[in-house]
């Protein structure tokens, strides 16, 4: 039995109250061909009507599991076994499905973690935010419901929503898709949001933007919000309670800042020493768990001295070593169309330069929609270049074709933005972990099978989870499978777009020591695409900020962290959630 730590609420909450939420004993259960597996065992928590509360935890917690389970929306497989759901003072998991539908949307509001995957790729933005306000009843008649869908996505932060609304999910950026979908959360004004990594694609100054607007929404409607976040940072500055979660169950709980300041249970002392978003302030911080009879910790997480340590050790190569990835004023256009014949011209990357020495990492930062994540695609050919170059150990890839382009692929492999969209549905995870190996004809089937074995280990996912599908993992499960594919060929080029901001801090520090360990060891060349700072203190060597699709700023990480030269460049050092927070060490 595990212990739970649970502190008494701050000054100030209204015991008397009654609970708008209150969650008591839950345990849900996965069916499967051995039976059901137990994912929630025994989960109590309460909220306060206006109160904002943050379930934190590893990926695999049970964290969204639990929040999907209130609003009825479990996988196929999943099913509640035990406990309550009451919302005010109303079992759900009673409910018939007609009631359940009526709650839903209108008084609970859902944030999916996953903006691509949670909105249709063929149906337009608007017609997507006016399905869920008529099906709400928030507004009536095709004006009305026309200007409400105008009225959430300004709300959301998209000042042009009018000129959005025929646009469709391929054309916003991963932020701009995130902001629609807590617009369409909050349409009906519910009295409770569930925000299931609301931000996690997110630069953070849209990050600030974005949970600033979204507090004072449910400042001025009274909304309480239910935060699944794997960040600490977000936790401390805008939850004032805080679950921390472990493999099913709640070990600690309590008001969020005296948790983080100073946390007793081993595994939330172990949360907080792992979490990257302190990094750049707190590089140094290493907490060893305490001995416990009730729990086993898993020894997971990176070391930020060293990883530290190794990127000095990578910095210092990369001086001596030559440039293997030159980029040369590389430009991309795209044709917008703008009804009819009419076309404009959209310049996402516009004269971008630099160079990346073998064996090192360089960080594209920027905002959302700053063209990072397009030059990427040029990097690896997956879009054609409108001019410019990009040479790989001194060759042009921009000519590439037929085999030259196939074993260019080889060498070079990319790790997606988007876990949910990257890996087919259809494949298990053995399959998809071998597919590179056998579209390039690697190994028989047996040697492929141990090359499979052996980066699900890498990656610290069990061998046991060979045959599931994506569809039966939570999103930084997911991602893991999809690092483990990209190492599968042992290329030396990996292009890593957002690749671990789908992960859990113990998670993420630990793909982090593995990606910095394969470096050392192979000798890789990493470009590395993220809106997490924190972590581009720890892995990368060189970092250039880009902005509307230029770099307005570029130097070493130590530079760039020490002495931004742009204001662009400190709005986005200071924007880091829980900077200016003390944590507990």
């Amino acid at each position: 039995m595990t212990s739970t730590s649970t502190r008494p609420e701050s000054a100030g909450t209204a015991s008397s109250a009654t609970p708008l939420l209150e969650i008591k004993g839950l345990k849900i259960g996965f069916k499967t061909q051995s039976g059901y597996v137990d994912a929630v065992r025994g989960v109590d928590f309460t909220m306060m009507p206006g109160e904002r509360l943050a379930i934190v935890g590893e990926s695999g917690s049970g964290k969204s599991t639990t929040a999907t389970s209130i609003i009825d929306l479990l996988p196929g497989a999943g099913e509640v076994t035990g406990g309550q759901i009451l919302f005010e003072g109303k079992d759900l998991t009673k409910a018939t499905p007609a009631e359940m539908q009526a709650i839903r949307g209108r008084d609970i509001g859902y944030v999916p973690q996953d903006p691509m995957s949670n909105l249709n790729p063929v149906w337009s933005i608007g017609f997507q935010v006016e399905e869920a306000i008529r099906a709400n009843g928030v507004a009536t008649g095709k004006q009305a419901v026309r200007d409400r869908a105008i009225e959430v996505l300004k709300e959301a932060g998209l000042g042009d929503a009018d000129q959005r609304l025929k646009q469709f999910p391929h054309q916003f950026s991963g932020g701009m898709r995130q902001r629609v979908l807590i617009g369409i959360g909050l349409s009906s004004r519910p009295k409770l949001l569930i925000a299931d990594e609301p931000t996690s694609a997110l630069d953070v100054t849209v990050q600030r933007r974005i949970l600033d607007h979204l507090e004072t929404l449910t400042r001025d409607y009274g909304t309480s919000v239910l935060f699944i976040t794997h960040d600490l940072g977000l936790a401390a500055e805008r939850a004032e309670k805080l679950v921390v979660m472990y493999k099913g169950q709640v070990v600690e709980s309590g008001p969020s800042k005296e948790i983080l300041a100073n946390p007793q249970h081993p595994y939330t002392q172990r949360l907080v020493a792992a979490a990257p978003s302190l990094a750049s302030q707190r590089i140094q911080s290493s907490i060893a768990p305490t001995h416990t009879n009730d729990v086993e910790i898993s020894d997971e997480g990176a070391d930020d001295a060293e990883l530290m340590k190794r990127a000095h050790q990578r910095e210092e190569l990369g001086k001596r070593n030559a440039s293997y990835i030159q980029v040369e004023n590389l430009t991309k256009l795209y044709k917008i169309r703008q009804g009819g014949f009419k076309t404009t011209e959209l310049r996402a990357v516009d004269d971008v330069s630099f160079s990346i020495p073998r064996g090192t990492t360089m960080a594209l930062v920027g905002e959302s929609g700053s063209g990072k994540s397009t030059v990427a695609k040029l990097v690896l050919q997956l879009e054609s270049i409108t001019s410019g170059t990009v040479a790989i150990d001194g060759r042009s890839v921009g000519a590439l074709k037929g085999k030259d382009l196939f074993d260019f692929r080889r060498r070079v492999q990319p790790v997606f933005q988007d876990p949910y969209g990257s890996l087919d549905p259809m494949y298990s995870v053995g399959n998809t972990i071998a597919e590179p190996l056998v579209t390039h004809g690697i190994g028989d089937r047996k040697s492929r099978q141990k090359r499979v074995h052996e980066l699900l280990d890498q990656v610290s996912l069990p061998v046991s989870m060979v045959n599931r599908y994506p569809g039966e993992l939570s999103g930084g499960q997911r991602q893991r499978i999809a690092v483990a594919r990209a190492l599968a060929l042992k290329p030396d080029v990996i292009v890593l777009d957002e690749a671990v901001s789908a992960l859990d801090v113990l998670v993420q520090g630990q793909v982090l020591d593995l990606l910095t360990d394969l470096q050392t060891e192979l000798g890789l060349t990493y470009l590395f695409i993220t809106h997490d700072l924190a972590v581009v203190r720890l892995i990368a060597d060189n970092v250039c900020v880009m902005q509307k699709g230029r770099i307005v700023e570029a130097g070493t990480t130590d530079e760039i962290f020490a002495n931004p030269a742009q204001q662009y460049t400190r709005e986005l050092l200071e924007a880091i959630p829980g900077a200016n927070f003390e944590f507990g060490r």
